[in-house]
């Protein structure tokens, strides 16, 4: 499989191509990015044939739209499909407006090193999905937004605040906004960008969902999406576009770090991550080879995003998933228990 092939999303119509460039780690996750090496990772993508765009509001406070619409506005728009995130809105105290207090973070929020100038302030209602989709298409300034993700709604992100915004997204009219734009043509599709699997399984049963971005639940190392939702997903034809594949970096990691979830890996994380590259070692396979392919093997998958800090690390994913890889790997991870059956 090449980066560049074309995937068709079937309910929202438009087409990916088989890996995507994920733009978070550009807002200088973990550590800071330099302008330049945002920039040359952006275009070394473009240049492998990437055509999908995800980025967001959160990512670097702002700072991945404005890359990816500098990236993106001069081209021809039916060349590439961009998605982009609902439910937070970015703000900065001024006369006349108070900001909510800031609330604790979630635990899978690491902050941002090059973050712009913003406060966010989740809004999953109504006006607050039109307000975000308008100022999306300002700070990209690209003539469409093909996709919107509603970010980071859940049980685990928001705790006691759940009901609450589940409550605007739902009775507050945020999924009606998205139904408006995607009937007025304003975008092709609209789903979730969650680290929650039940999460889109609530949301499939209050609304029709074309795609939903899942991060990190369903990797060499998480398969929980497996049981329920990789079965609702085809079911309902809901396409999903993987990310967090490599598990916020101990799938890849060469310095040494072992995120997990966006925190220093557990033991029992560390153990598996040790046996999977073990096994793969057997068969001469890389082991981010092996992660980064992995969620292409099931029917519910559409696509794999992939988020890079250089234009070298954006070349070696594109190597690792192009790579061939012998069934009889998948065949010895299925017989060790490392990843789930079938």
């Amino acid at each position: 499989m090449k980066a560049s092939d074309k995937r068709t999303l079937k309910r929202a119509g438009i087409e990916v191509t088989a890996l995507g460039m994920g733009t978070a780690p550009l807002g200088g996750l973990y550590a800071p990015v330099a302008l330049a090496d945002a920039r040359a990772a952006m275009r070394a993508a473009w240049e492998a044939g990437i055509r999908h765009y995800d980025t967001a509001p959160m990512y670097g406070l702002t700072r991945c739209e404005h890359l990816t619409g500098e990236l993106l506005r001069e081209e021809d728009p039916a060349s590439y499909a961009i998605s982009t995130k609902v439910g937070r809105l970015m703000s900065f105290d001024r006369p006349g407006r108070q900001l909510p207090p800031e609330g604790p973070k979630n635990e899978f929020d690491s902050g941002w090193n090059n973050g712009l100038s913003f406060r966010e302030v989740f809004d999953y209602s109504y006006d607050a999905i039109l307000r975000s989709y308008d100022d999306s298409r300002q700070r990209t300034g690209c003539p469409k937004l093909d996709l919107l993700f509603v970010h980071d709604i859940g049980r685990v992100t928001h705790g006691e605040l759940h009901e609450h915004h589940w409550g605007a997204l739902t009775r507050g009219g945020g999924f009606r906004a998205l139904e408006e734009l995607r009937a007025a043509g304003l975008i092709a599709g609209f789903g979730l960008g969650v680290n929650e699997n039940e999460a889109i399984l609530d949301a499939m049963e209050e609304t029709d969902l074309d795609v939903c971005l899942l991060a990190g639940r369903y990797t060499l190392l998480d398969g929980s999406a497996t049981e329920k939702l990789l079965p609702k997903a085809v079911e309902r034809e809901v396409a999903l576009v993987v990310g967090g594949v490599f598990n916020s970096g101990i799938l890849a990691s060469s310095s040494g770090r072992r995120k997990f979830n966006y925190v220093d890996a557990p033991a029992e994380i560390v153990a598996k991550a040790d046996a999977l590259r073990a096994a793969c070692a057997a068969f001469d396979v890389p082991l981010p080879a092996a992660a980064i392919q992995f969620p292409m093997r099931h029917a519910a998958t559409a696509n794999v995003v992939i988020g890079v800090k250089t234009a070298d690390q954006l070349r070696q994913n594109v190597e690792w998933f192009e790579q061939p890889i012998p069934e009889e790997l998948w065949q010895a991870l299925e017989t060790q228990g490392l990843v789930p059956a079938g």
